[in-house]
Parts: C-alpha cells; sequence; structure tokens
C-alpha cells in the first residue's frame, strides 16, 4: 500500500492550531509558490488547471511560515506511523490565512495509479493516520467524512473538530481532495468563526477547473 505518498500532501495542516502567530507578506507572492501563478487578486495553478479568487483581506503566505507548519506536521506523522516520510515531491500551491485560526493551505503531489481504486484505499487509510496523530497527542477530535463539488469536481471532505481541555471547539478543520491530471491534490480550511470561514469558502467554492 503507498498511503505514505498522499500523507505528504497533507502534512502541513498537522498541528498548525499551536501557531501563535503569522508573520504578514511582504515579499512577491509569486515566490511563495512551488507551482501556478499569482495574479491580478487570482491564483492559477498550470499542473491541476484550477484558478481561485483570493478573497479580500486574506494575504499568501510566506514560505518560511508555511516551511516551519510542514516540517513540525510531518515529525507529528513520523512518530505516529513509526518511519521517515519522503517529502521531495511535494509542492506548496497557494496558502492563505486570514489570522492564526483562519488558513486555506493547498498543495498537489504527482500520483501514477498503478491500480483501479489505489488513490481511494490510499486517501480512507490517511483518515485514520491523521486521526491517530492528534489523539496519539492527547487531542480529543471529531471526524466525518463527505463529499462537495468545487467548480464542477466532486471532492472527497474529512472534516476534523478539535477540542480545548474543556471540550471547547477549538478548530474545525476541512480537508479536501481528489485525484486529478495526475496529482494528488488537496485544499484545506482550518476555521473557527462562521464569517472567516463563509470568506475562504466562498473563494473555494467558486474555484474554477479546465
Amino acid at each position: 500500500m503507498r498511503f505514505i505518498i498522499l500523507i505528504k500532501s497533507r502534512i502541513t495542516p498537522i498541528l498548525l492550531l499551536f501557531l501563535v502567530f503569522f508573520a504578514s507578506c511582504k515579499k512577491d507572492p509569486n515566490k511563495q509558490v512551488d507551482e501556478g501563478k499569482v495574479e491580478a487578486g487570482f491564483y492559477h495553478s498550470e499542473d491541476i488547471g484550477w484558478t481561485m479568487e483570493i478573497p479580500q483581506g486574506w494575504e499568501v503566505m510566506q514560505r518560511d511560515d508555511v516551511q516551519d507548519q510542514s516540517d513540525k506536521g510531518l515529525k507529528a506523522i513520523s512518530e505516529t506511523i513509526g518511519s521517515e516520510i519522503d517529502v521531495s515531491g511535494l509542492k506548496q500551491l497557494i496558502n492563505l490565512k486570514k489570522d492564526r485560526f483562519h488558513v486555506f493551505l493547498s498543495t498537489s503531489e504527482k500520483f501514477d495509479l498503478t491500480y483501479e481504486g489505489e488513490w481511494e484505499e490510499n486517501n480512507e487509510a490517511l483518515k485514520q493516520i491523521l486521526y491517530d496523530t492528534y489523539t496519539d497527542r492527547g487531542i480529543k477530535v471529531d471526524t466525518s467524512s463527505s463529499s462537495s463539488n468545487i467548480g464542477g469536481l466532486d471532492f472527497n471532505v474529512f472534516s476534523i473538530k478539535l477540542y480545548g481541555p474543556d471540550d471547547k471547539v477549538i478548530l474545525y478543520q476541512d480537508m479536501y481532495n481528489r485525484h486529478i491530471n495526475g496529482f494528488d491534490f488537496a485544499a484545506t480550511l482550518n476555521y473557527l468563526k462562521p464569517k472567516e470561514k463563509n470568506e475562504i469558502l466562498r473563494a473555494w467554492k467558486g474555484s474554477k477547473f479546465k
């Protein structure tokens, strides 16, 4: 089973709730992405054939901030599964933030299918690993699976509620993913408040795919 491949494109969201702050991005946003282009308030990925508008008030995250959190997530998952993970093929696409709790993350990684149903099988295995990564660290979570149509394409959605010590929800995570153009494509929405959730969800649902 090649579920390790899929893990790489989801490592960024893990443990993101422990961030104290994100620095504002004052650099060229096109230097903060591994693939695609930011122009006139839109992001476009050639690999995925995906275009999304950047909502007002949301900023492109700096590469160093994203890498720092990716490293934390990678370490957490490696400890959970008991092996190292190679992330050399992972591409950071557009990553946006409003504040510490409201973040949009997107990644892609080449995923060549070797048999029918392989991607779906790996995706199911990934859900358990994500659940275990949180619970192994004493974080109480609830999870659910669903599907959603984004820009005319059906995406798998894995939703996570994270709770604090007082059983109050401290973060929601909705992880959207699908196999597209030979890539494992993932987009994650981290949110807490309805207003900010609706802002980024509106932009994400307004995505266009070739």
